[in-house]
């Protein structure tokens, strides 16, 4: 925990720094009995909130209760135990539906800091899940995220075959990645939108529990509430127009959503509905939310990234669907003059990137296929579609046709007559497959990497599904490179320049707790003929760094609340302590030591008492700061293990 303040204002900042203080009586340390669990909480999954600041984390419960996500650093828990100062996120949530039973539950965490690994669980005083872990990283500068298309689980019959394949995409693409910082989702996470099996398969990755899944909802995920009540999303507008039925209280999932991660201005779209017919706003009601929000937010961010299912450039079963066609017309002008950069899609079961369209055109006749570099120019955007990332279904790449090489039309490419006239890359191999995107200052680097081979688990070769799978081990081996491409900003007739600002160099006053914040255990206190117990140790460090211009005065004081254990107890008060300046700088001066009430009748530690101090005009630099603490305790003091809180106080001017 840190504190600064380079202000000229006098400030108090107080942290209870979980130096937990521990002695036992007569025994060692035992663990605290924990109450039964009224409530089975399951299917806990991370999800990504309005920015790097926030997550979202969304799970399901038998009961009707009131419960909470428990946040903590995830250095300050002792022996795997939340601190009494873990902040708490109430959750909200209803009845699921009839078919699935029990409760869901969501609840938006904030406050995330940069660089900190964080660990929470959920549920309530009357019990909660596993810790659970996840890292945040640098709030600015440079990432990359995964993009995953149709998991499906169920599509190829086996339920077990389509979870393995999943669980290994999972696997393989995160240990090739262990950084990535979001997951992006194409849709269709499931076979059958209600079926609860499927969706404890699809959760069944450990590491959606810490790394956010960014949901996007597919046409296998629409026909019910399972999506909703599973993957809660930010910003999301679930007025009618962006359910296909119409109403977002019907039996359908939907919605449009939006969140900046980083760089990224990412938009999120029901696909499902594209028709008024249907009942919701259709395409229109689309395009209309994309602009308000690029209006709105667009400039916070130096790419814009759209995400919906129904692939509209793809090059396999769905490309010539009616559907797929209207989009082709409806989104991209619309798209091109809003500046979008990438369009991510699923649906389609294959892998497609883009030529660089721009108003339903090739922007570049000349551009060349499986070009290693494109140049968007104003307006121009790339599509790419998602294959397989489970292996439980794949679609084989069907024939241009002569409808046309723009607008609607699925005609050849000139280029390469094989190919449909917007893809400058299509490619199936029966092999799942993953995209990573690289965000950078002046690029997006966009990877089509293999996550398995023709070997199982892949669900669709095994069971017959398909007749053939086109992959060589030794050529094209898990984690090998489908397709690369590096799209480059457009800059117009100028230049831009760009200069990257770090976190300002330091000039202000903090502390913070030396390593590892680990229990101080005094271990077990000495009888002394049965007059008094003593116990001694020393608390765990503090630096003190001070590089302020103004070398005004700053002091760390702390003190201690009662010992307890369970319904025992006995007074801070008998903790005494003698400080000492292990590491010299910033002008620091041990505090005057402290007895123990039994030994003087005082206070002890149950009041603040001075660590170290620096007067006005101390040199800047970085001080140690330590106290060797002895405990005195009357002999009348019950068996029992006992622990309170070191809470440390810094003030500056």
């Amino acid at each position: 925990m840190r504190t600064s303040n380079s202000a000229s204002a006098r400030r108090r900042v107080v942290a209870a720094a979980f130096l937990g203080l521990a002695v036992a009586l007569g025994s060692g340390l035992t663990a605290p009995a924990l109450a039964a669990d009224p409530a089975t909480l399951s299917g806990v999954i991370l999800g990504v909130g309005s920015n790097e600041t926030q997550r979202i984390v969304t799970w399901y419960s038998s009961a009707d209760t009131a419960q909470q996500v428990q946040l903590a650093p995830t250095g300050a828990l002792v022996n795997g135990e939340f601190p009494a100062s873990a902040v708490t996120f109430a959750a909200s949530g209803a009845a699921n539906i009839a078919t699935s039973g029990g409760y869901n539950r969501h609840a938006t965490i904030t406050g995330l800091k940069e660089n900190t690994a964080y660990s929470y669980r959920v549920g309530s005083t009357d019990g909660w899940t596993s810790a659970y872990a996840f890292t945040t990283q640098s709030f600015e500068g440079d990432y990359d995220f995964l993009f995953y298309g149709d998991p499906q689980i169920g599509s190829s019959g086996n339920l077990a075959k389509d979870q393995a394949g999943w669980v290994d995409t999972v696997n393989v693409s995160l240990a090739a990645n262990p950084n990535a910082e979001i997951l992006v989702s194409g849709g269709d996470q499931v076979e059958t939108a209600n079926t609860e099996a499927q969706w404890d398969s699809f959760l069944a990755p450990t590491q959606l529990k810490s790394y956010p899944w960014a949901a996007t909802i597919g046409n296998h995920d629409v026909g019910g509430k399972a999506y909703e009540q599973h993957l809660y999303t930010p910003n999301t507008d679930r007025s009618g127009a962006y359910y296909s039925s119409g109403t977002a209280t019907g039996a359908q999932s939907g919605g449009d959503y939006w969140y900046i991660y980083k760089d990224v201005l990412f938009i999120d779209l029901n696909s499902n509905s594209y028709a008024t017919s249907q009942g919701g706003g259709g395409d229109a009601a689309h395009l209309s939310y994309v602009t308000d929000v690029i209006n709105q937010h667009g400039g916070e961010a130096k790419w814009k990234v759209l995400v919906y299912h129904h692939a509209i450039y793809s090059p396999a079963d769905h490309a010539k669907d009616a559907d797929n066609k209207v989009r082709r017309v409806d989104f991209s002008s619309k798209f091109s003059d809003l500046g979008v950069d990438l369009v991510l899609q699923g649906h389609d079961h294959s892998y497609s990137r883009s030529y660089l369209i721009k108003n339903g055109a090739k922007a570049n006749a000349d551009e060349q296929p499986g070009a290693a570099d494109v140049y968007p120019g104003p307006g121009g955007v790339l599509y790419v579609t998602a294959n397989s990332s489970s292996g439980s279904k794949y679609y084989d790449i069907t024939s241009p046709d002569t409808t046309g090489t723009s607008g609607a039309g699925n005609g050849a490419d000139p280029l390469d007559a094989g190919k449909y006239w917007y893809n400058s890359v299509q490619n199936q191999e029966h092999v799942r497959s993953y995209v990573k995107v690289a965000v950078r200052s002046d690029k997006l680097v966009v990877e089509n990497l293999r996550s398995g081979t023709c070997a199982a688990p892949n669900a669709a070769v095994e069971l017959g599904k398909v007749s053939w799978c086109n992959n060589t081990d030794a050529a094209q081996p898990v984690g090998s490179v489908v397709d690369k491409v590096t799209v480059h900003p457009f800059h117009g007739d100028g230049q831009d320049i760009q200069v990257n600002v770090p976190n300002a160099a330091p000039g202000e006053f903090g502390w913070t707790i030396d390593g590892y914040n680990g229990l101080v255990d005094l271990g077990t206190a000495i009888d002394h003929n049965g007059d008094y117990f003593e116990a001694t140790g020393s608390i765990n460090p503090i630096v003190v760094s001070d590089s302020r211009r103004s070398l005004a005065p700053w002091s760390i004081s702390a003190g201690v609340g009662d010992f307890k254990d369970a319904g025992k107890t006995f007074s801070g008060a008998y903790l005494g302590w003698t400080p000492k300046v292990v590491t010299a700088g910033a002008g620091a001066k041990a505090s005057a030591a402290v007895g123990s009430a039994y030994d003087d009748g005082g206070q002890g530690l149950s009041v603040s008492r001075g660590l170290g101090w620096a007067d006005q005009g101390h040199a800047r630099g970085t001080a140690k700061l330590g106290a060797d603490l002895d405990l005195k305790i009357p002999g009348t003091v019950d068996k029992g293990s006992y622990r309170t809180t070191l809470t440390i106080t810094a003030l500056s001017s």
